[in-house]
């Protein structure tokens, strides 16, 4: 008894802030309050599998802890990054024993459901199914890419999202005034300066918020009257860098890159230069960037400006020879040159029209004179007039397949390049 209150007195902040009753969970509140579905499941004393997906640092287990106590089962907590199928058959087993005997139902809390493979979350199917035990996954990741099907479909997904400024502003004040978890003994005065930079580093985490206040308690001294006083450069310090949300294979990966892309196709480069720093921030892959830019140089800036299909090109290239970090030099290179280029998708939409058009099946008949070599015209077919013989290297002949209309699919737009080449092709059918 004594080791479990020692250790909760030097247990960190975070872990001592953990609230003990539903209705201190601070945050969610499109899911938590009167009315609200975690209520009315507490209410109707009927709970079932969940998935809590979202952020670090939002409540995710503290939340799974607290549905179990107040729907009264008992709680068994394993994290699918240390955990294998032995020991998960063995919890199992204790769920199906104390079912049995005690006619209580035990709330498994898998953490990092994600890195479980499809065998082992395979295990867990026949017994969510049958309500033998009560899953309540979390993860940060995309559930609908991570999670088998089967399983997903067996529970309730729910999405936290991350704090916001004025849950985490209560979160401080918390552990600032709590004299028996927090440090309400100890007469903190944290600035107003100081508070807005703690809430505006950590991102809506509140484990993050709670690590850097306590290292920023803990660290400082007391002044004459006694009092801790926490400014900007004591919490700078405690929290180096700003915390952001970047799940390489989910939401964040693929909203970042759409925004990486519709800047440069709207010619912000500091914007897209912005997109472009989160990503490489955050570890995505350096190629992965490469390979979006060329498709973007041919899809969006195309005809308009043909030298930026080779840029993407030797931008991938360079990656493959230098590497990262150097890396992101010729990554920003191309970014702020394919932003700052003239735009056309002419090319693109024409393929797109003529891929239709194969696709329903039109143009079977492409001219005898038009074919390989070894297909004899017959008499009176028309012969293949070669257009270097003629004056510009132009001649006009037929080219499109007999059984279809001539259609012009390309249709050069009037911006950089592309205005010299629409000038052209007029000129030839003038």
């Amino acid at each position: 008894m004594q080791m479990e209150e020692n250790l909760k007195k030097k247990a960190p902040l975070a872990q001592r802030m953990r609230p003990q009753k539903l209705e201190d969970f601070v945050g969610q509140g499109h899911l938590l309050g009167s009315g609200k579905y975690l209520n009315r499941l507490v209410l109707s004393n009927h709970l079932p599998s969940l998935l809590f997906y979202g952020p670090p640092g939002v409540g995710k287990t503290t939340l799974a802890q607290l549905l179990a106590k107040e729907s009264g089962h008992a709680f068994v907590d394993l994290s699918a990054v240390t955990s294998h199928v032995k020991e998960l058959r063995e919890v199992i087993d204790q769920a199906l024993e104390r079912l049995k005997m005690e006619s209580r139902q035990t709330v498994l809390f898998l953490d990092e459901i994600h890195r479980f493979n499809k065998g082992q979350q395979d295990v867990l199917l026949p017994f969510v199914e049958k309500g033998e035990i009560l899953l309540i996954g979390a993860t940060t990741e995309n559930p609908y890419f991570h999670i088998n099907k089967a399983l997903l479909s067996r529970m309730q997904v729910l999405e936290l999202k991350a704090l916001r400024d004025e849950d985490l502003d209560l979160l401080i004040d918390r552990a600032l005034e709590d004299r028996e978890r927090g440090y309400g003994h100890l007469r903190v005065q944290l600035d107003p300066e100081a508070r807005a930079l703690l809430i505006r580093l950590v991102n809506g985490d509140a484990r993050s918020l709670y690590n850097a206040l306590e290292i920023a308690v803990l660290s400082s001294s007391k002044d004459d009257q006694g009092q801790i006083i926490l400014d900007k450069e004591a919490i700078g310090n405690s929290l180096q860098s700003k915390q952001f949300r970047y799940d390489r294979d989910g939401n964040a990966h693929y909203d970042t890159i759409s925004a990486f892309i519709k800047s440069l196709r709207g010619s912000d480069p500091d914007a897209a230069l912005y997109y472009l720093a989160k990503m490489i921030e955050s570890g995505e892959q350096a190629e992965f960037i490469a390979r979006r830019l060329i498709i973007f140089a041919s899809e969006d800036i195309g005809n308009a400006d043909p030298q930026a299909l080779a840029l993407g090109v030797a931008c991938f290239k360079a990656l493959q020879i230098i590497g990262m970090p150097e890396g992101r030099i010729p990554l920003a290179q191309t970014t702020t040159y394919m932003a700052a280029a003239p735009k056309s998708n002419r090319s693109y939409v024409a393929i797109n029209q003529a891929l239709s058009d194969v696709r329903k099946g039109l143009g079977e008949r492409i001219p005898l004179y038009l074919r390989d070599k070894h297909q004899p015209l017959e008499e009176g077919e028309t012969s293949y007039k070669y257009p270097h013989n003629y004056e510009g290297a132009y001649v006009a002949q037929r080219y499109f397949p007999l059984d279809m209309e001539e259609k012009t699919y390309y249709q050069p737009s009037d911006r950089g390049h592309e205005k010299i080449i629409g000038a052209y092709l007029k000129g030839l059918k003038d």
